[in-house]
């Protein structure tokens, strides 16, 4: 009942107000120009008394009342809330131009970097034109701008292995010009003959194992090992900088591996009859110009011959981790890279430096994806792991299936893997991993 009455004396109250203050009832000769303010002092007493006598002022007091109140507040409160409200606006549209000045730098730095990128596409390099004669019949250098072992001169060797090398315009020598160590040939049998290539589609009678690497390599050997009144070379490798590096020849067997094996080994025969095959003799490994690495479905039990051997094995990375195991596991014939003819209840104790040299694994399953640009702590230890058990049994540690792209992805895998002790990078883009720079040769540390 209180509550009641309360509030309609706050009706009664309200509405006596609006009656005092509506502009109808003020007499405008003379009151309004001389008690404009002592009218809205008294207004804003009467709004505060108002406010404090029930919380639901805002419901009760009528709009047209509350109009003519903000209406006729004080000048000097007026223009307080201006300049509150223009320092405001002042914040806001500095703000909206430091965020018109982040967008247009982000522009500019980003059409920068595509401009960079492009210009090798816009103007080639420029072509070394100094002495265009040079060594040509009857002008200057003729007869000694040459020399016998200069098909490799200015070629720095670097640990890289060219990936699918027959792909290549210029298999092999391409690989050689840019500094590989290592090469890789599929090979497929078909009428006692080894075809070269990923797939039987892209076989063809003249791309052989002969035609594309056995034959030149002999040919190139032979020129890097002349016999003259100064020298009588033997067993120097294709790179002039450096005529103790060897040259991995990877062959991947395509097919049937226990076919394709001695006819791999006849098809070595003129490199072996010229001591240009590293070789294995009584579990010592003798390094060599070229040294031979069956992959793919090549047997184990076959390649691993403890009196002599001058092919030898890939072997599986991540069974050199595992024990030797107790129960008896059986694999199929043809089982692919590192398992075919091996003893999996050996675990890695079957492979050594005297038969194998290779030790490889797919780094996509192995390793796993590379999210946000770099490897976790997980995938390190693993990585770590896998290198540390090559190297102990002195294998040459090697992941394929690594990023190729975004190319800041693919360089940044590169370094962890080089920075962490791997042996060989399996590369496609030759050009690109011969712009690092190197730096102590061979299994030296690499920067770019």
């Amino acid at each position: 009942m209180d509550s009641d009455l309360r509030l309609g004396g706050q009706d009664d109250e309200h509405k006596d107000f609006s009656r005092r203050s509506s502009l109808d009832d003020i007499e405008t000769d003379g009151f309004l120009a001389k008690d404009l303010h002592s009218f809205g002092r008294d207004l804003d007493d009467e709004f505060e008394w108002s406010e404090r006598r029930s919380h639901r002022f805002d419901i009760a007091a009528p709009r047209s009342w509350r109009r003519r109140w903000l209406s006729w507040r004080r000048p000097q409160e007026r223009s307080e809330q201006a300049k509150v409200g223009l320092k405001r606006m002042r914040f806001c549209w500095v703000g909206i131009w430091i965020f018109i000045m982040f967008l247009a730098l982000f522009g500019l730095y980003s059409a920068t970097t595509l401009l960079i990128g492009l210009g090798p596409m816009l103007w080639a390099e420029p072509i070394d034109d100094f002495f265009p004669n040079w060594g040509q019949p009857g002008q200057p250098g003729e007869g000694i701008s040459g020399y016998p072992t200069d098909f490799s001169r200015d070629v720095v060797p670097i640990p890289c292995h060219s990936h699918n090398d027959y792909w290549r315009r210029v298999p092999l020598y391409e690989a050689i010009h840019y500094g590989c160590t290592g090469v890789e040939a599929d090979v497929w049998l078909y009428d006692g003959e080894l075809f070269v290539g990923h797939t039987t589609a892209s076989l063809t009678r003249n791309r052989t194992f002969r035609s594309l690497y056995t034959e030149p390599l002999e040919r190139i050997l032979d020129g890097q090992n002349p016999t003259t009144e100064f020298a009588n070379a033997s067993r120097h490798g294709v790179f002039d900088q450096d005529p103790y590096q060897t040259l991995v020849l990877l062959v991947d067997f395509k097919n049937d591996g226990d076919a394709i094996l001695p006819v791999v080994w006849q098809q070595l025969a003129n490199l072996r009859a010229k001591n240009y095959l590293a070789y294995s003799e009584n579990g010592v490994r003798v390094p060599g110009p070229i040294t031979v690495v069956a992959t793919g479905n090549a047997p184990f039990d076959a390649v691993s011959n403890p009196i002599y051997r001058d092919i030898f094995f890939d072997a599986p990375l991540e069974m050199l981790l595992s024990p030797a195991q107790t129960q008896d596991v059986t694999l199929p014939d043809n089982a692919g890279q590192g398992m075919s003819g091996v003893d999996p209840a050996l675990g890695g104790t079957q492979f050594t430096s005297g038969n194998s040299y290779y030790a490889s694994i797919n780094f996509r399953k192995s390793i796993g994806v590379v999210w946000r640009g770099q490897l976790n702590q997980k995938q390190l230890a693993k990585l770590r792991a896998q290198i540390r058990a090559a190297h102990e049994k002195g294998l040459k540690a090697r992941y394929w299936s690594t990023p190729n792209w975004p190319i800041g992805l693919r360089n940044k895998v590169w370094r962890v893997l080089v920075r962490e002790g791997v042996d060989y990078l399996n590369v496609d883009d030759l050009r690109g991993v011969s712009k690092g720079f190197w730096r102590g040769g061979l299994g030296g540390r690499w920067w770019w």
